[in-house]
């Protein structure tokens, strides 16, 4: 085995594996990974290739000098530091090379047939350089190698006394080796005020994660480093490296953000290896640490071989002078690499529990998508049925849904219907934990967050934003008691991981995906078009730990033949190492519940003409602030109803009933409705007693004479005037009513279930009420329904009242009756999803590589 981060790929080749399948502990590496600027500076650079590298690297070495506050004149860059390391001894005439030991093995091998001296560090002191001990073996023309911090050790020397232990020894170089100093926060350079006989170097390579682009450079005094550039090889330094490390320079967020992790995750990984028995660390300032076995049976050898069977790799140190098998050396890794490591050394040595891992290890799969509307939340109802259906105890789970769309819970909490449909997916009550975040537009920049069912206040992007980090905690709390109470859990995302300016304070895609170890299945509607364009688009502005969350592509709504796609899924498996893993079909008249109101606003899912028996004609006014629009879903299942969305007063013209559905801004979209002239001809009809009308929740407000809003909830506007065709006041109020509710309506006999959700309160005379409360009101006095004495005009607080197959039939017969047609009686449509989730899993299944997603979840 070789001895340096290298031997990745002769550790590979030995288990026949691929270098990709091993976690590499051996190297010290960043890691967050590469920046995510990289892959698109790589791009623009790609033109350049066919030019020859600038071989004085002017650019990227005034960018270095810019850095340090030196001149362009000490800066050298090299092909990685390593190969300025090996030309130093030559430039600097050293007679003797000291190394303190244990320090980088390369140092001793820059050295040539030079002699080298090793005094020893002591590992009571945890190996801390000692100066007087460097003092006590250094002679006239030696060079001093010093690592800072030190590899292995990750001990850092003081700066100011290596300054003064230099000037103090002018007959004397030395070779400060700051490879890994990027990771200490807070850390001084000696390459600023550095006497004449010192030399300084820095690797890009490590820090910005970039070990196959091989950048680094040296800062020295302007002799040596003229001697230096001499030396080195012509365009030793490849054109994609010099773009790269000047935009390196330039991310000093990447660099904070790197150096906090590091110390963060550093202190976890160190707790943790100390709680294992017969291990013992070393306090380290770097992205590493020193750990030696003192469990009797073990070397560092052995216990190599033994992790390797596990995919794991590690860095043996008995080739450090000053160490022996009992030493090993690990990076400091990402979050689950390193729970992976004390899983094994756990299992191995033994110890209190892995304290590492703190999150729940429930399989999990998280469905995300191109854009909004790809079909996530359809697709992760897929997934939990078909879950379901193999005997798995699934739960679904969106941590942020941002939806006009919402239902009300037994114990009276409000939540995202998505989730509501995947809950009946799994077979479960809505349970509120599924989606503990529901945000409501109010505004084009603003909206009500409801936080574990209930409101928490009206808020703009701004405050949200600062807000989110007390939201994902609960929303983590969430997803921790589901993981624990069920054998899986389908998480869906939200929008696209792609979007840059959402992706800094993201707490529902990639985060939540890492948080739950929960590997992402990308999907795409190929039926917008540019479906495989979003994929490699998507891929291309992810960080390097969000790529290695996806594990496929599932490419939706696609009409037409399958293998004709061939071509496509090659080429998206080139450029992102992905496999496409299926293609659903577009589905027709599914007849679930749409995910948000595009489709609605679309009228995607409406029969063609051909498709309909001669009937009646329902039109649904389309609010710009419009919720809850799934209340009308049951419509599209009766042979006789066209369901049609009015934008206009024209849209209007024919219609046997005129619904105005549920606002989210009531007053804002009652004026609407007067500037369009929507609500004149409303009334216009109404009054000639051309259509019914009807208005659930907010349109039942709307209905009334007028709206007033003392505490300003909705506008600056304290009294609005309502299309006045029922003798109705509604008062807004803070408190919202979240209740689920049975009540007789009194004209069919019926009984009707639903749920209310509104601020309202609305006051009828009792000669006007349309419902009866089944169970007790409590004494509240606010309608739940009125009707005009005729019954063409109505209006209700109930949400899902056409959910009843008996009472939606007898409302469209009795549009029938009055249009001059024979009503057809009986239930004709059954509105029941769980047909509608048996086939939808079915065509899911038949279509997306499920061993694949099983084989990733763990099951």
């Amino acid at each position: 085995m070789t001895k340096h981060g290298g031997n990745i790929y002769g550790l590979a080749a030995q288990l026949d594996t691929d270098p990709e399948d091993i976690l590499d502990f051996s190297a010290n590496i960043n890691p967050l990974g590469p920046p995510e600027w990289l892959r698109a500076e790589i791009s623009r650079a790609i033109g350049l290739i066919s030019h020859y590298p600038d071989p004085d690297c002017s650019k990227l070495a005034a960018a270095i000098a810019d850095y340090h506050n030196v001149t362009r004149r000490q800066i050298v860059v090299g092909n990685g530091s390593t190969e300025l390391l090996h030309l130093l001894p030559q430039v600097l005439n050293a007679s003797r090379i000291v190394i303190p030991a244990p320090s980088y093995a390369g140092y001793g091998e820059s050295a040539g047939k030079r002699p080298i001296v090793e005094p020893r560090l002591s590992e009571n002191e945890n190996f801390a350089l000692n100066l007087e001990v460097i003092e006590e073996t250094v002679r006239p023309d030696d060079l001093v190698y010093l690592g800072r911090p030190n590899n292995p050790t990750g001990d850092l020397p003081n700066a100011q006394e290596l300054r003064n232990f230099a000037f103090e020894h002018p007959d004397n170089s030395f070779v400060i080796d700051e490879s890994f100093l990027g990771f200490v926060p807070n850390a001084e350079s000696l390459a600023v005020g550095m006497p004449s006989n010192m030399a300084v170097l820095r690797s890009m390579t490590k820090f910005y994660a970039i070990p196959g682009l091989r950048l680094g450079y040296a800062v020295a005094d302007s002799e040596t480093a003229a001697a230096l550039r001499e030396r080195r090889l012509e365009w030793s330094v490849n054109t994609l490296a010099q773009k790269v490390g000047v935009a390196a320079l330039r991310d000093g967020d990447y660099a904070r953000r790197s150096r906090g992790k590091v110390v963060e995750l550093r202190a976890r990984l160190e707790r943790a290896l100390s709680g294992i028995n017969g291990l013992k660390t070393y306090p380290s300032t770097a992205n590493f640490i020193l750990v030696r076995i003192e469990a009797n049976d073990w070397d560092a050898r052995k216990l190599e071989r033994k992790l390797l069977e596990n995919g794991i790799a590690i860095r043996v140190c008995d080739n450090f002078t000053g160490l022996g098998s009992p030493f090993f050396r690990v990076a400091v890794r990402p979050h689950h690499e390193n729970q992976r490591l004390m899983e094994s050394l756990t299992s191995i040595f033994g110890g209190p529990g892995n304290q590492y891992a703190k999150k729940p290890g429930t399989p999990a799969v998280m469905l995300q998508g191109t854009s909004s509307n790809a079909g996530k939340s359809v697709l992760t109802a897929a997934l939990c049925r078909i879950l379901l259906q193999d005997g798995v105890r699934v739960v679904p789970f969106k941590s942020q849904n941002m939806s006009l769309n919402s239902f009300v819970t037994r114990d009276g909490d409000e939540m995202g219907r998505a989730q509501v449909v995947q809950a009946q997916a799994c077979r479960l009550d809505p349970d509120v934990r599924m989606n503990p975040i529901l945000l409501k537009p109010n505004t084009d920049v603003g909206c009500q967050v409801i936080m574990r069912g209930q409101p928490v206040g009206n808020m703009r992007v701004g405050k949200y934003v600062n807000y989110k980090k007390e939201a994902f905690d609960a929303a983590k709390q969430c997803y921790n008691s589901l993981a624990q109470e069920y054998d899986a859990v389908v998480l869906e995302g939200a929008g696209s991981p792609g979007e840059v300016n959402l992706k800094d304070h993201d707490i529902v895609n990639m985060r939540m995906a890492h948080y739950a170890g929960a590997p992402v299945l990308l999907a795409g509607d190929i039926d917008r078009g540019g479906v495989y364009a979003s994929f490699v688009g998507t891929m291309e502005v992810l960080a390097e730990w969000e790529r290695a969350l996806v594990t496929g592509f599932i490419v939706n709504r696609f009409r037409g033949d399958a293998s004709l796609l061939g071509a496509a899924h090659s080429y998206v498996l080139r450029h992102t190492g992905r496999k496409v893993l299926g293609v659903v079909p577009y589905l027709e008249n599914l007849n679930l519940p749409e995910e948000d109101s595009v489709e609605f606003k679309n009228n995607r899912n409406a029969p063609a003409a051909a498709d309909r028996q001669v009937g009646v004609v329902i039109a649904v006014v389309d609010l710009p602030h419009i919720s809850n629009f799934t209340d009308f879903d049951a419509f599209r299942i009766e042979p006789d109803v066209s369901l049609t969305i009015a934008r206009t007063p024209r849209d209007l013209q024919g219609a046997d009933a005129v619904i105005i559905p549920g606002s989210k801004s009531v007053i804002a979209d009652l004026y609407r409705l007067r500037e369009s002239g929507m609500a004149d001809q409303i009334v216009k009809m109404a009054a000639g007693a051309q259509a019914e009308v009807v208005g659930l929740c907010a349109g039942f407000q709307m209905l009334g004479k007028d709206i007033i809003d003392p505490n300003r909830l909705e506008s600056d506007t304290e009294r609005c005037t309502g299309l006045g065709l029922l003798p109705l006041h509604t008062q807004l109020a803070s408190q919202k009513k979240l209740k689920l509710v049975t009540a007789h309506h009194k004209p069919s006999g019926m009984n009707v279930k639903g749920y209310e959700i509104h601020h309202g309160r609305t006051d009828a005379g009792e000669d006007m009420s349309l419902f009866n409360p089944v169970a007790d009101n409590h004494g509240e006095r606010t309608s739940l329904g009125a009707a005009s004495s005729d019954g063409r005009i109505w209006g209700t607080y109930i949400h899902g009242t056409f959910d009843s197959d008996r009472f939606r039939r007898w409302f469209i017969d009795r549009l029938r009756r009055r249009r001059g047609m024979e009503p057809l009686g009986g239930v004709t449509a059954v509105y029941d999803i769980e047909p509608a989730l048996d086939r939808l899993a079915d065509i899911v299944r038949d279509s997306v590589d499920m061993d694949h997603i099983y084989h990733v979840m763990g099951l």
